[in-house]
């Protein structure tokens, strides 16, 4: 069953609220589900995206995550979060209407700073007439070498009391940065994060099940936001993906290939399909406040939010111990240290 904080019925129909979670200790209540902006919106038509974005305001699971991509893997200059911008506009949305997370890049950290990474990325947003004004709350990155995780924490406490947004999280931080933050922000009495935004699936589970953010999730001292949940595409069929997807750590996407037919077929043992069952198992799990995904279409959302009543059906405990086998990366960073280039 759902979390008991949240609102609506998970087994109602596609018309109906899609139920929320609170995004860690401070954070905002937002839908279990979250649209990714990596290069989403750029992979449609206006049509088509005035046609998404509309859906899922009308279901309620409008939580975009919108991001600026010009630093280091990312340096691709992509126009998704100006399309973003203008398919708001486009709609008419009123602020009101949807909730909105943007992304602190820390690969040119400390040299671009944090308030001039927030006031271009809401200013790209609002270029095409949106008014963004600014974020519920910011991933702050990963990153590479050894940051001073102090003076981060400083540096977003800064941002907070500027208004730029009022809650945040961290993208695939190594467990012992994270514990630094934790300690920095309640020795200083600043903002703690509030989330990890953590790659999480079906076959990936070591990062937030394990040893690395576990504790902190059983403890509800954060809330998980889970991501890359479909590999790039190759867990709802696309096995071999075109585009650009998410960094393989452990070296692992061969055998995650290969798990793929296995995936299928428990999902249709279920009655389900693929992405449903990789999302309800994400949302079987208690920390998860909600799923990062990038559909883009409304037949992918809609299918998507059959996740709802799968797990409404079915039960978590059901689906974990079917899927308890796809678990691929049992052994990858046994150190606890993330390394975003793996």
């Amino acid at each position: 069953m759902l979390a008991s904080e949240e609102a609506g019925s998970a087994g109602a129909g596609l018309g109906s609220a899609v139920p929320r979670r609170r995004l860690g200790p401070g954070g905002p209540e937002v839908p279990v589900f979250a649209l990714g902006s990596w290069n989403i919106w750029d992979r449609m038509g206006a049509e088509e995206r005035r046609a998404l974005m509309r859906r899922a305001v009308d279901v309620e699971a409008a939580f975009f995550d919108v991001a600026f991509y010009n630093m280091g893997p990312h340096a691709e200059a992509s126009r998704t979060d100006l399309l973003f911008g203008e398919t708001i506009r486009e709609l008419g949305l009123a602020r009101s209407d949807y909730r909105l997370c943007g992304k602190l890049w820390m690969w040119e950290y400390p040299e671009t700073g944090f308030a001039g990474q927030m006031d271009e990325s809401l200013a790209r947003i609002g270029a095409a007439g949106a008014d963004p004004e600014r974020f519920d709350t910011v991933v702050v990155g990963d990153f590479a070498g050894e940051p001073d995780i102090a003076q981060v924490v400083r540096d977003v406490q800064a941002e907070i009391d500027r208004g730029s947004f009022a809650s945040w999280g961290v993208n695939n931080w190594p467990a012992r940065s994270m514990q630094r933050a934790l300690d920095v922000a309640a020795a200083e009495g600043l903002t703690a994060p509030a989330f990890a935004q953590l790659k999480y699936g079906l076959v990936r589970r070591s990062m937030a099940e394990g040893d690395f953010y576990g504790r902190w999730f059983s403890e509800g001292a954060l809330a998980l936001q889970a991501s890359d949940v479909f590999e790039g595409g190759i867990l709802v069929g696309k096995t071999a993906p075109a585009r650009k997807i998410g960094a393989d750590v452990g070296g692992i996407r061969e055998r995650i290939v290969e798990a793929y037919p296995r995936v299928a077929e428990i999902a249709a043992s279920f009655g389900a399909s693929p992405a449903q069952l990789g999302i309800a198992f994400c949302l079987a799990l208690p920390a998860t406040a909600n799923v990062l995904f990038g559909a883009s279409s409304v037949r992918q959302l809609d299918d998507n939010l059959g996740a709802l009543a799968l797990l409404e059906r079915e039960g978590a405990e059901r689906i974990r111990e079917a899927t308890a086998e796809l678990w691929i990366d049992r052994e990858v960073r046994a150190d606890g240290v993330w390394d975003p280039a793996a």
